[in-house]
């Protein structure tokens, strides 16, 4: 069973992009380093945001298990008192008005970063196209792998649409001596979880990260704004060759043409506080569609 969680992780880094979570990049920082910061406050972001653990789900578990193993020995007596304390944690959660469906009890932040450019990804799949082409599949494979830039946030949770019950059940199945059964019932409420994985391109970020940094100097140094502009559709080019695609009415395409017409106006009068405005919202509505998009 699946069901989709959306952390506030995701939602920091959705409008936000990362770059102002923590560190600030100088006003005269090179591209390396602006997406150097992007990259690690989104990785701070994301360890700092990570879903509370819930110790009761966590305790529960574990007096769940030991239950099992007492029927495994066939102490049906240490079985009950197991299973009663492993109900009893659950006790304050399931009597709240607003108990939730699901109760963490694991997460995990995995963090993948690609460091080549669009041209890169095109070499690697013609590569990789051609290696399959003559069956050699497990070289193409090896390819393929470190073709991801993604931050993936992992989080485990406990059904309370179902656990509680399966512990009754397995109790009722002990006190009428029936412990296979109960085995069977507990078995299975140890091993039904959900897991969702949230997958957050990087690319993007650093697309964003560069666009707000770029508006920030853009009257003061049009040199280095427009660098950062070119550097955040070189990032727009990498999620593209990389296969994160938005079902969003905003395409790569309208992107790209957004940063050019800004870049003429930079290049210009400068008057592109407006057309700045218009591409973040752009880019925002872009990426929560990959964001919802993109879990497993």
């Amino acid at each position: 069973m699946k069901k989709i969680i959306l952390s506030t992780l995701t939602a920091s880094l959705l409008f936000t992009g990362g770059l102002y979570a923590n560190e600030k990049a100088a006003k005269d920082a090179t591209v390396k380093e602006v997406n150097t910061i992007a990259v690690n406050n989104a990785k701070n972001d994301a360890k700092e945001n990570q879903s509370k653990l819930v110790k009761e789900a966590i305790d529960s578990l574990k007096y769940a298990h030991e239950a099992l193993v007492a029927l495994e020995k066939k102490d049906s007596k240490e079985a009950t008192s197991k299973l009663e304390k492993a109900l009893g944690k659950l006790e304050v959660i399931l009597s709240a008005k607003d108990a939730p469906q699901f109760l963490v009890i694991d997460n995990l932040v995995r963090v993948n970063e690609f460091v080549g450019t669009s041209k890169d990804v095109k070499f690697a799949l013609k590569s990789v196209k051609k290696l399959l082409d003559e069956g050699k599949v497990q070289e193409a494979r090896a390819l393929l792998l470190p073709l991801k830039s993604e931050i993936d946030v992992t989080v485990v949770s406990l059904p309370l649409v179902s656990y509680p019950d399966a512990l009754k059940l397995a109790a009722k199945y002990v006190h009428s001596n029936e412990i296979e059964k109960a085995k069977e019932v507990l078995g299975i409420a140890l091993s039904t979880f959900t897991e969702v994985t949230q997958i957050i391109p990087i690319p993007l970020l650093k697309a964003t990260d560069l666009i707000v940094a770029a508006s920030e100097i853009a009257k003061e140094d049009k040199k280095r704004a427009i660098m950062y502009m070119s550097a955040a559709s070189d990032s727009l080019d990498v999620a593209e060759a990389l296969g994160y695609v938005s079902k969003s009415e905003t395409t790569y395409k309208v992107l790209h043409e957004k940063i050019n017409e800004i870049k003429k106006e930079i290049e210009g009068e400068n008057k592109a506080e407006k057309l700045f405005d218009g591409l973040k919202e752009k880019l925002k509505e872009f990426k929560e569609k990959i964001f919802s998009e993109n879990k497993k």
